[in-house]
């Protein structure tokens, strides 16, 4: 049977616990070393991450979470039972990737609901790929594109 996006997501919710930006923020002042996985792609994650998060794209996150993989990542393999808290652009894909890694043996995941759009809504700081400041305005216009008519369902 065929799923929708949103139907896979409503699928992995009951496995994953849902944060809201101010609750990440009080998590770090708790654990500043909490390990942040930011699952968006390339582009999006050079433009404007939070400080200190991990970059692991959807597309290599279980073989990043694996030994004996080009994509491994060491300290990504050893955190399965530490606190993750995943991280993509609007709270979705997070949804589905940390459900991933709930299924290959993590045990203390969450998932940024509202993403990082949220994250800047609240406030958080962003920094580029170079470790600069990112602008509250240009990253909501880099978060928000428009959507082509093309794109929508059609009537």
């Amino acid at each position: 049977m065929m799923k929708t996006f949103n139907q896979l997501i409503a699928d992995a919710l009951p496995a994953i616990e849902e944060i809201f930006p101010w609750d990440l923020e009080e998590m770090l002042k708790e654990n500043p070393d909490l390990m942040l996985v930011d699952v968006r792609e390339g582009d999006e994650y050079a433009f404007a991450h939070i400080h200190n998060s991990l970059h692991v794209p959807r597309g290599i996150l279980e073989t990043s979470c694996e030994w004996n993989y080009a994509e491994t990542i060491p300290a990504l393999v050893k955190a399965r039972k530490e606190p993750i808290v995943v991280i993509c652009r609007s709270g979705n894909r997070s949804v589905l990737a940390a459900y991933t890694m709930h299924l290959l043996g993590y045990e203390k995941l969450y998932s940024l609901k509202t993403g990082i759009k949220g994250w800047n809504d609240s406030d958080g700081e962003l920094f580029d790929i170079n470790g600069e400041s990112v602008d509250p305005d240009e990253a909501d216009a880099f978060f928000n594109p428009p959507i082509a008519d093309e794109q929508l369902e059609p009537k």
